[in-house]
């Protein structure tokens, strides 16, 4: 066998946050009356947020912003587009996302079916990730993921995050797993891939959507079954 050790990331990989926070999103959105506010549609609303939260989670990842200023921030910005200055209501808004948010339960295809496959093969199985440990412990909850994992590595308790690679030291140190018999599974080319392939560690790309890229991952899968070739 020659990995000992698989390391998964959760958002955008098992558990499907795409799906997930546009259906809280929705929630929020009309119990927030915001289409009483000048916000006459929730799909253009919803675009608008994606581009900022993105954008504010790579200056989270960077230093630049703390994880409170994150979380209010997001909302605060996308209402702001609308021409509503309200700091109120985006951090009431905020506030109630992060409630709804880790207890959506949606993961992609074969989730489940694979960690199952990984147990059975007798893999070590871990989690890295750069949500905030709270939120992440009741997302695995809710999903039923919990009893997988031997080890949820955070970037709050490692004091760093992915791509950067003390994370992936501290992640190998904890799991007493060598760098050479392990495997990283991730969505993201410049947070999972880049990230592993600056300590030597091999990479499966999750790609769900085939997205055109020019990244040069180990192995590169659409469909998470698809781990049963490699592992």
């Amino acid at each position: 066998m020659k990995y000992a050790n698989l390391f998964f990331d959760l958002d955008h990989t098992l558990w499907d946050f795409e799906a997930n926070s546009k259906s809280v999103l929705e929630n929020i959105f009309f119990s927030f009356k915001l289409n009483e506010q000048g916000i006459e549609e929730f799909e253009p609303f919803y675009q608008i947020y994606k581009a900022h939260n993105d954008r504010l989670w790579k200056r989270y990842r960077n230093g630049f912003i703390k994880r409170d200023e994150l979380k209010w921030k997001r909302m605060w910005i996308t209402l702001l587009d609308y021409k509503i200055s309200n700091e109120r209501l985006s951090r009431e808004m905020a506030e109630e996302f992060m409630t709804q948010l880790p207890l959506q339960n949606k993961l992609f295809p074969n989730s489940l079916e694979i960690l199952d496959y990984c147990k059975r093969k007798g893999y070590e199985i871990h989690l890295i990730t750069n949500g905030f440990r709270d939120t992440q412990e009741k997302k695995l909850k809710s999903s039923k993921l919990e009893n997988y994992f031997t080890h949820v590595i955070t970037s709050e308790e490692s004091n760093t995050m992915k791509p950067f690679p003390e994370i992936f030291h501290y992640s190998l140190n904890i799991a007493n797993a060598k760098v050479e018999e392990s495997l990283m599974i991730g969505d993201n080319l410049e947070v999972d891939i880049l990230g592993a392939q600056n300590i030597g560690m091999e990479q499966v790309y999750f790609n769900p959507h085939k997205l055109e890229h020019l990244g040069s991952p180990t192995y590169e899968i659409a469909d998470l079954k698809e781990l049963e070739q490699i592992v």
